[in-house]
């Protein structure tokens, strides 16, 4: 961030308020951004937030559309642009759960929440001529969308839930900004590292013991692990860097564009698989998302 002035700027960061959604926020706002936070959970962002100039707070689950098209409604009222939006905010590996229409939740929270939410801010998007930054992870390796099962109704598998909605979140940028660029926004995925925050919630100790993520008293194993500000600093490069003047709908790790992969699934590397940033698959997937949701900001241009 040295050298980025963001004074007259807004962001909206999902998930602003803890883990690297809260390093983001901190840091934005500390380059004169103004940011506005949508939680889940309002008293625990105010009070998270407690300290930190130019941020607000309004209430956003990520899980319920109606509060989705709430939160929207009320942000366009306001009559402002967005010229940052980071679509931090999410969950992993959570035992099985079903949302309104028997919908698996990770997909539906990480994906078609913000896929809902950012065709409902469209107009303040467009304004602003935005980056929109969606946050994936080297996870997308675990699947590529089941389309025949994209709910996985037919066995529900965790990893597979978390690997399919990590994807869904770098498909989202590539067709977000094939779609977007001609007025100026310009979309971005990325993979910010292993980082030992609340998202691993759903995560028993004893798996991470086994995973090698941490010892039996809770310390981190792997030195490849960020601290939450290390993170979180993809989430800001992306966002801001001139470097990515003119780019879009890439996937980003450690502050740089990532080198692609060839086929296959589930072991975690550097690097992302060709079926996340597939502008056909993208498409597709932009599609399905626009029938679940009963939303899309262009659908008139199609």
């Amino acid at each position: 961030m040295r050298g980025i002035d963001l004074t007259g700027k807004l962001a909206v960061v999902t998930g602003g308020y803890s883990g690297l959604g809260l390093e983001t926020t901190r840091t934005l706002a500390g380059a004169g951004a103004q940011v506005v936070v949508p939680a889940r959970r309002p008293a625990a962002a105010r009070e998270a937030l407690t300290g930190i100039d130019g941020v607000e707070v309004d209430e956003l689950d990520l899980s319920d559309l109606d509060i989705v098209r709430g939160f929207a409604e009320r942000f366009l009222a306001s009559g402002r642009g967005i010229d940052l939006m980071i679509n931090n905010a999410g969950i992993m590996a959570c035992p099985e759960t079903r949302l309104g229409p028997g919908w698996e939740a990770q997909f539906a929270t990480n994906h078609l929440g913000h896929y809902a939410l950012v065709n409902r801010l469209w107009p303040a998007i467009a304004r602003g001529g935005a980056r929109v930054v969606s946050v994936s992870s080297n996870g997308h390796q675990l699947s590529d969308i089941h389309w025949d099962d994209v709910h996985l109704e037919h066995g529900y598998d965790k990893w597979q839930a978390y690997g399919q909605a990590k994807t869904a979140n770098a498909l989202f940028a590539v067709q977000l900004d094939a779609l977007g660029r001609d007025v100026g926004v310009r979309a971005f995925s990325l993979h910010p590292g292993v980082i030992l925050t609340e998202l691993g919630r759903h995560v028993p100790k004893e798996e991470m013991i086994a995973a090698g993520w941490i010892d039996a008293d809770g310390h981190p194993l792997d030195p490849g692990i960020k601290t939450p500000a290390q993170g979180a600093a993809t989430h800001v490069w992306a966002a801001t860097s001139p470097q990515l003047a003119g780019m879009g709908g890439v996937y980003c790790e450690d502050c740089d564009i990532a080198e692609p992969l060839g086929e296959g699934e589930g072991e975690l590397t550097s690097g992302v698989r060709a079926y996340a940033t597939d502008p056909g698959q993208a498409a597709r997937l932009w599609k399905l998302s626009a029938e679940l949701t009963g939303v899309d900001a262009f659908a008139a241009n199609a």
